[in-house]
């Protein structure tokens, strides 16, 4: 699709401006990028102390959810590939309002994450320059990211091709030194490696006595979830791709794989090389074996994977954020100069928009560090309801093909309505994993994180977006000549100046 091309309806105009300049391998690395981050290299200490071995069973689980996930994102994507993406989707399949709900809670979840990644990185740098004020490495880093956002979605693609090599390199290392040390036997830290270790590990395999519950590797799921989360960033990449078409099914397909190796198979070895009661939280459970191991270089090595971890989700938060904004101001339901674009095809507006509130944000956090920390907890909510969203819109889609009302596409998720819904009974199970884990978590009630938010926050923030919706509503009719319903009702257009044609995923000026 050329941009100067008149657009023939509102979803093709939130695609006016876009370059299509991320290739094959940008997009190859993306999807695996997504898929490898602090979650796995910090965050899995912890849940490999709390859980046991049976962590391997966890991850496997909720892989499998994440590959149902991407199967339904990339129907949508070979349906019609947009930088709106969630939203644009939302838009089509279920309305203005629910458009709108979509595009400020995924806002939401990149700008608390971003602030919550700056601190990191501040944390992550004083590892090697103790007395670096950390308001200075929070800056750097957002000037850096920021510099590289507003150049081109091209440079965005070549940071997070990198980055990925980096997060990929680290783990490849692992995987080989780990199968030469469990298949060798070797001593780690007085400790015979081996896959025996699964079942002679302290507890068991499925540890459930003493400071253990039976359900524990059940309820970790929903922490391991958000270990998964931005893998749909393919979905908004998608828009800026130069063959969708045919890089987003490559993309997918080789999901479950990556999680295979990468996540379950790290997770595999990590057990199998030392008891899971000497991985610590706030420590990477990679360092902790290669301290062991006496690779002394190598967890040095880690520690700066971590800094480039925590700056590619600031990247991908800030490439995000500026395509879903674009997407919510073309019906008003966000500011119009977020609609503002540079000539190399960057939604600039958007992405200066969320930095100003990593700043603002990043203040707060230094300022009053519990409050954040119920902010950030949020974010897991609204990882959910995206994950959702994607669900559902693919259900509808094949509602409507299944009709003939949408031709049929090329990539249909397998095992419809199945898969789908699953995914979504899974995400409801999650939330409930949520608040209770939340409630275990602490003694006292205000310091039951998740619980607090699942119990008092969600209502707090649907009532939220809720007068939110009704003080934008008159300004979205106005601006969308009143369509604010779906595109598509089960019979057919629900508006006469749309056709099936309009929107047939083989029309040039669709495919990007």
């Amino acid at each position: 699709m050329t941009t100067t091309e008149t657009p023939r309806n509102s979803l093709d105009a939130e695609q006016v401006g876009y370059k299509q300049t991320l290739n094959s391998r940008h997009v190859q690395m993306i999807a695996i990028g997504g898929a490898i981050g602090t979650g796995l290299f910090l965050g899995s200490a912890s849940r490999l102390h709390n859980t046991g071995p049976a962590l391997v069973i966890s991850y496997a689980v909720v892989g499998v959810i994440a590959y149902f996930l991407m199967r339904a994102l990339g129907e949508l994507v070979l349906h019609r590939a947009t930088s709106g993406a969630f939203v644009s989707y939302m838009r089509e399949f279920f309305g203005e309002k629910w458009a709108f709900a979509t595009g400020w809670i995924y806002w939401g979840n990149w700008a608390l994450t971003g602030i919550a990644e700056l601190s990191a990185v501040g944390l992550y740098v004083q590892y090697w320059w103790p007395n670096m004020p950390t308001w200075a490495t929070v800056l750097i880093a957002l000037v850096a990211v920021l510099a590289i956002n507003l150049m081109s979605a091209r440079a965005f693609g070549e940071f997070e091709f990198w980055a990925a090599i980096l997060k990929v390199g680290a783990i490849v290392v692992f995987l080989a030194v780990g199968l030469v040390v469990v298949i060798g036997g070797f001593s780690i830290g007085g400790h015979k490696a081996g896959f025996q270790n699964l079942w002679s590990n302290p507890g068991g395999f499925w540890p459930s006595s003493g400071d253990y519950n039976w359900y524990g590797p059940i309820l970790v799921m929903s922490g391991v979830v958000f270990a998964y989360a931005a893998i749909e960033m393919v979905g908004v990449a998608a828009g800026e791709m130069e063959n969708a078409q045919k890089e987003v099914p490559k993309a997918v397909n080789a999901v479950i794989f990556r999680i295979a190796v990468f996540y379950i198979g790290s997770i595999l070895l990590l057990v199998s090389m030392l008891p899971t009661t000497d991985y610590k939280a706030g420590t990477s459970p990679f360092v902790t074996v290669f301290e062991q191991l006496g690779l002394s270089w190598m967890s040095t090595v880690i520690q700066a994977i971590l800094i480039v971890a925590a700056m590619s989700s600031l990247n991908s938060g800030l490439y995000s954020t500026g395509r879903v904004l674009r997407s919510l101001g073309m019906s008003d339901q966000a500011p119009k100069f977020t609609l503002k674009m540079s000539k190399s095809g960057v939604p600039w507006a958007g992405i200066v928009m969320t930095s100003v509130f990593f700043v603002f944000g990043s203040v707060l956090n230094f300022l009053t560090p519990d409050a954040f920390e119920i902010a950030v907890e949020a974010t897991s909510v609204m990882i959910l309801f995206t994950w959702g969203t994607i669900f559902a819109c693919q259900l509808r889609l094949r509602q409507l093909t299944d009709r003939g009302i949408i031709p049929k596409g090329s990539f249909q998720a397998p095992g419809y309505p199945f898969t789908s819904m699953i995914g979504l009974a899974f995400l409801v199970l999650v939330l409930i994993g949520l608040a209770v884990s939340g409630w275990q978590s602490s003694p006292y009630f205000l310091h039951k994180t998740s619980f607090l938010v699942v119990v008092f926050g969600i209502p707090v923030l649907v009532a939220a977006l809720a007068i939110s919706w009704r003080l934008v509503k008159p300004k979205v009719a106005a601006n969308t000549g009143g369509r604010l319903e779906s595109i598509w009702t089960l019979n057919g257009p629900r508006y006469t100046d749309v056709s099936v044609e309009d929107l047939d995923p083989k029309d040039d000026a669709h495919v990007v």
